[in-house]
C-alpha cells in the first residue's frame, strides 16, 4: 500500500482517488501507515483469537466441550427458520433478536468474540474525538479572551 501511495495509485483507497493530494498529504499517509506496520501489537490480541467452527457455521457437525452449549448448538441447528437466515452470513446470523432470547449460552459465548475489534476501535475514536473537541474548545477559548494565537 505504502508503494501504491506513493506512485499515487489509490486502488485501495477510493476516497483518495477523488481528490487532490498533496506530496506533504502522500508523506504523512506513508508515515502512517509504517507506524500501523510497526505496531503490530496493537491487532495481536485479536489475531491470536481461535474461532471455534461452531461458529463460523453453526449447522455443521461440529463438537462442543460444554454440555450446556452442545445442547443450544444441538437445538439451533435442527432450527428450519434460523438455517434459512444463515445465507446472510454468520455475522448478521448471530445478530438476530432471537438467537440472545432463545440461545444465552450460545449468545454469550459468541458476543464477546463479535465485539471484540468493533469496540476497541470506537474506544480509541472516542478518545480522539473528545481530544479533538477539547483541543478546539481551549483554541476557541482563548480567541475569546482576545489573546493571540498562534
Amino acid at each position: 500500500m505504502k508503494q501504491n501511495i506513493s506512485r499515487r495509485e489509490f486502488s485501495q483507497f477510493p476516497n483518495l482517488s477523488h481528490t487532490a493530494c498533496l506530496d506533504e498529504d502522500i508523506q504523512t499517509y506513508i508515515q502512517h501507515l509504517n507506524a500501523l506496520h510497526d505496531d503490530k501489537n496493537i491487532f495481536e490480541d485479536i489475531l491470536m483469537m481461535e474461532i471455534p467452527p461452531w461458529i463460523i457455521n453453526p449447522f455443521d457437525e461440529t463438537e462442543v466441550v460444554d454440555v450446556v452449549l452442545q445442547e443450544e448448538l444441538l437445538e439451533l441447528s435442527s432450527n428450519e427458520e434460523l438455517k434459512v437466515q444463515f445465507k446472510n452470513g454468520y455475522q448478521r446470523f448471530w445478530l438476530q433478536s432471537e438467537i440472545p432470547e432463545k440461545y444465552p449460552g450460545l449468545w454469550e459465548f459468541v458476543r464477546k468474540l463479535l465485539i471484540a475489534f468493533p469496540s476497541s476501535y470506537h474506544v480509541e475514536k472516542s478518545f480522539s474525538v473528545v481530544t479533538n473537541l477539547l483541543t478546539k474548545k481551549e483554541e476557541d477559548k482563548t480567541l475569546q479572551n482576545g489573546d493571540i494565537c498562534c
